[in-house]
């Protein structure tokens, strides 16, 4: 059931749940942000609509610098203004920034831990027609190998709103991921966030699943039941409501998830991966991104040292993209809600 600590969005199983592009977020977010701070400026690589940053651009003219088709410049500009204690956050698509500048990030930004906030649109399939070209799926490998670099992919336009007015705040390079189409609204204004915290959105019904008693007779509380679960999906960004939707077809058939989701890639939250490993018999990591290097990966790395555990890996398995509907494309390489039910029924075939 989905957890109510969490005060989610009701209709997240509603086929007319409310679709909005994350980008949305980060131009809210942004003009939220500039708004409380002077020093928050904004760059663009010649794609100002495109990446959500035109909301910014036309309230702020005075703090925004179109850099054109030139996102090494961007990227060295950038860091350039954190040295003289402006809040840059430069835009472009993923498969640009990083894709073409990473040298420059390494050696400009996070070499010299600025403060510079790369918000990186059009990632994943997600991105369709535009075909392979132009879908990134290696960046969260890219940046979560540099150091100083924190690591961000928000599952809706709410959290990326969350997520751009938080690292405001912050001191460091910041990479925030996100996707290009409307995607289903999972959370909501009082759903809490912090930054560096996995958050449990599923977890089995207590009262149902768990209506057990104690040696001494004393029905153990729901805050003790809800630990357990037969398997733990853990999700990044937008592909979590795929994720929320197996893991209902999957309660309907008795087999009890527990779904955490990581909006912060890095760090990692560490407890809440070790909690969810101890409290299952296996997990599935789900992701838009290639298999290798990803949150896959980072879950793989952690594990093997602390908690050796068996894991399925839902995401593109070292293929690139092709043109075609984001629908059709997250069915083609195995992301669909139907590929994270096989995968948990797969893992408990292989732990019993």
């Amino acid at each position: 059931m989905i957890n109510p600590s969490q005060k989610l969005n009701p209709k997240i199983f509603d086929k007319d749940v409310e679709r909005i592009s994350v980008r949305k977020g980060f131009g809210e977010g942004l003009v939220n942000a500039s708004d409380l701070n002077k020093n928050v400026v904004g760059l663009c690589a010649d794609l100002v609509e495109s990446t959500g940053m035109e909301i910014f651009k036309n309230k702020y003219p005075d703090r925004f610098i179109e850099i054109g088709i030139a996102e090494q410049n961007m990227a060295s500009t950038a860091s350039g203004m954190a040295a003289m204690g402006k809040i840059p956050f430069m835009a472009s698509y993923a498969i640009f920034s990083p894709g073409r500048n990473w040298e420059q990030i390494r050696t400009t930004i996070c070499y010299n831990d600025r403060p510079v906030k790369i918000v990186a649109t059009h990632a994943g399939v997600n991105v369709g027609p535009d075909g392979g070209s132009h879908q990134a799926l290696e960046d969260i490998a890219l940046m979560r190998v540099l150091p100083n670099m924190t690591v961000f992919a928000p599952c809706d336009y709410i959290e990326a709103r969350k997520i751009i007015m938080a690292v405001a705040k912050t001191k460091g390079p910041v990479y925030i991921r996100l996707s290009r189409e409307k995607t289903p609204v999972i959370t909501t204004n009082a759903t809490p966030f912090e930054i560096g915290k996995g958050q449990i959105f599923f977890a089995p019904d207590a009262e149902k699943n768990n209506n057990i008693k104690s040696e001494n007779n004393v029905k153990i509380g729901v805050k003790e039941n809800i630990k357990k679960a037969d398997v733990g999906i853990i999700t990044t960004g937008d592909l979590l409501h795929n994720a929320l939707l197996a893991a209902s077809k999957l309660e309907k058939e008795n087999i009890s998830i527990k779904v955490l989701h990581l909006a912060t890639i890095k760090p990692l939250d560490e407890k809440a991966v070790l909690d969810l490993a101890h409290e299952t018999k296996a997990l599935v990591t789900v992701e838009e991104h290639q298999m290798f290097g990803g949150l896959g990966s980072t879950i793989s790395e952690f594990l093997s040292q602390n908690y050796p555990t068996l894991q399925e890996f839902i995401a593109v398995k070292d293929k690139f993209g092709q043109s075609g509907t984001s629908s059709e494309l997250r069915e083609f390489y195995g992301l669909g809600v139907s590929h994270i039910y096989n995968a948990v029924k797969r893992i408990l075939l292989r732990k019993s």
